[in-house]
């Protein structure tokens, strides 16, 4: 039983030839994943060195966004895809305002807060519960119609 100043060089010699190797791969795996970027503009950089030419940019793409947006608004009512639309106009203006990234990335935590809701056992139980019942009270109707009127339309 070695209590010694030894055993602790020992131990000590034992974890830094461990430990460089554990953080080659911690780096690696680090430089694989890419990082997320940061908030504000991402314009080209010889757009931004001109204070004139990037409020024009900021400009184009806002008035860009917003009309995406208002078309998504609009292929709410009418027949189209509203919704994507209005998600890909949010992106168009969060790559110059942070508040639009901000917006984004909100509306993002909360889809994927619905989906794990959607997946709980209990929600999907209720859900399932409440389609069964929707299904008979509409055979029951439809049997009813047809009880009482056969295939023949009223009119």
């Amino acid at each position: 039983m070695d209590t010694g100043a030894a055993g602790a060089t020992n131990k000590a010699q034992e974890t830094d030839t461990v430990a460089p190797a554990a953080t080659e791969g911690a780096e690696a795996a680090e430089s694989a994943v890419p990082k997320p970027r940061g908030h504000g503009s991402r314009a080209p950089h010889f757009i931004k060195r001109s204070r004139t030419l990037h409020l024009t940019w900021q400009i184009g793409v806002a008035i860009v966004g917003f009309a995406v947006i208002v078309a998504g608004l609009i292929m709410m009512v009418i027949p189209g895809p509203g919704i994507p639309a209005v998600l890909v106009g949010l992106a168009i203006l969060g790559t110059e305002f942070v508040w639009a990234q901000r917006t984004l990335l909100w509306t993002k935590d909360q889809a994927t807060k619905a989906a794990q809701r959607a997946l709980d056992p209990k929600t999907r139980r209720r859900n399932l519960i409440i389609l069964i019942v929707g299904v008979v009270l509409i055979a029951a109707a439809a049997g009813l119609y047809l009880w009482k009127y056969g295939l023949a339309m009223p009119f």
